[in-house]
């Protein structure tokens, strides 16, 4: 029976092509629209993550404290023996340590004498170890304008717009003025190596990165960090199981006086970023569910406008001598298949244009160019398992719907009334 239900469909394109048609547009919006909203509302989680948060982040008491005026004179010491630790107690866990700071970056002239000057946000990081993540964390190399990245000790990227202010091209001399640890001044010349462009103006605006090594030496912080950060090997922040470890390691110094003693926040105790995941979750949500009912109404009306059509031919099969069970359930039945061709084929669509927008994605930068949110420019999509099945619920569940409701008139149709009908 469903062999010839389909072959009935096949050949009557009226009964099936505008109907699969409109589930297919119907069920590729919605799949889009989900993967759009789950990529924008993941952004500054993601940008936050990477370059700021971390999935976890351990900073001393201290440090936590005033974290917002970068204190490296209250950074973490002995950092190599605590990264040791974390790595066999959260193995799952990559860490890396890092080191933020502020300075002049000073241009010299063909004489020596300064030139250009700038304030520069530096970021110190693991950029020449072999088995570093940081390059592809920070996504460094997709974000390499002009130069390389640094091959050896006492070279540095800037951001290409901070670059272009100073007047420096990859190869030349710049000079990091700056304090120590312990408040001295420090100053020390370094070769831009190339710059590199992040998409968010946060660090686009002046950006300066080295390798950890140098700037510890620079900043008399040998075997010391600012902050170790903690990325679990998917890339993926995973809440609960972020705040578990969270409270697992705090535990071990609850009862420290010491106010250098380490302390762990999951991203979602930073920066207010737990409103903001609440936020976005409760937003996404309500987003997709609204879309995805009025999808459903929209496909209920099909379904049911397709039925009442069909009156007249139901009225003829009814008079013919077929059950009205067999019929009602022959109309369910072609309204699956309705439903099941459509929704696969808008899945597929929805899918290609989310996965077009996830690589290339949006360019918002002209609407956020004076933004220091840590927000990337570019707005992508993102695919997820739920992208794969919620288009199916408004194509196949709605489509059904609206053919079962109509369909109940079959059961109310009597002898006289489907003569009158035919004779019409």
């Amino acid at each position: 029976m469903i062999v010839f239900l389909i072959k009935g469909l096949l050949r009557d394109r009226s009964r099936s092509l505008f109907p699969v048609i409109t589930v297919t547009i119907g069920v590729m919006l919605t799949v889009f629209l989900h993967a759009w909203l789950k990529g924008e509302m993941g952004d500054i989680a993601r940008s936050n993550a990477n370059f700021t948060t971390g999935h976890v982040r351990i900073m001393s008491r201290a440090y936590a404290e005033n974290k917002s005026q970068i204190p490296n004179d209250l950074a973490l010491l002995g950092v190599e023996d605590l990264l040791g630790q974390l790595r066999l107690q959260y193995p799952d866990l990559q860490w890396v340590k890092r080191i933020r700071f502020g300075g002049l970056l000073d241009v010299p002239d063909s004489r020596g004498e300064t030139s250009t000057q700038g304030p520069a946000i530096g970021l110190a990081i693991d950029l020449l170890s072999e088995e570093s993540s940081e390059v592809q964390t920070l996504n460094i190399e997709a974000s390499l304008v002009r130069g390389q990245l640094p091959s050896m000790s006492g070279e540095v990227l800037v951001s290409d717009e901070f670059a272009e202010k100073l007047k420096l091209q990859p190869g030349g001399t710049l000079t990091l003025i700056g304090s120590t640890m312990h408040g001295s001044m420090a100053m020390q010349n370094f070769v831009m190596a190339g710059t590199v462009k992040f998409g968010i103006n946060a660090m686009d605006r002046g950006a300066f990165l080295a390798d950890i090594t140098d700037i510890q030496q620079t900043l008399d912080m040998d075997d010391g960090a600012g902050e170790i950060l903690g990325y679990f090997q998917d890339g993926i922040y995973h809440d609960s199981l972020s705040l578990k470890i969270e409270e697992d390691f705090n535990r071990q110094y609850t009862h420290s006086g010491d106010e250098y003693a380490p302390v762990m926040f999951a991203l979602r105790n930073q920066d207010g970023l737990g409103e903001y995941l609440d936020l976005a979750n409760y937003i996404s949500f309500i987003a997709a569910s609204i879309f995805v009912g009025a999808m459903s109404i929209v496909l209920w009306n099909v379904g049911l406008i397709g039925s009442l059509r069909r009156y007249g031919e139901m009225g003829l099969r009814l008079a013919i001598g077929e059950d009205k069970r067999h019929v009602y359930g022959s109309v369910i039945i072609e309204s699956l298949i309705i439903g099941i061709i459509g929704s696969v084929f808008g899945t597929l669509l929805g899918l290609a244009v989310a996965y077009y927008f996830q690589v290339h994605g949006l360019d918002i930068g002209s609407m956020v160019k004076n933004s220091s949110m840590m927000m990337s420019n570019i707005i992508r999509a993102e695919i997820t398992p739920v992208t794969f099945i919620i288009g199916f619920i408004p194509g196949i569940l709605s489509t059904l719907l609206g053919a079962a409701l109509a369909g109940l008139g079959i059961y109310k149709r009597s002898t006289a009334q489907l003569f009158k009908e035919l004779e019409t």
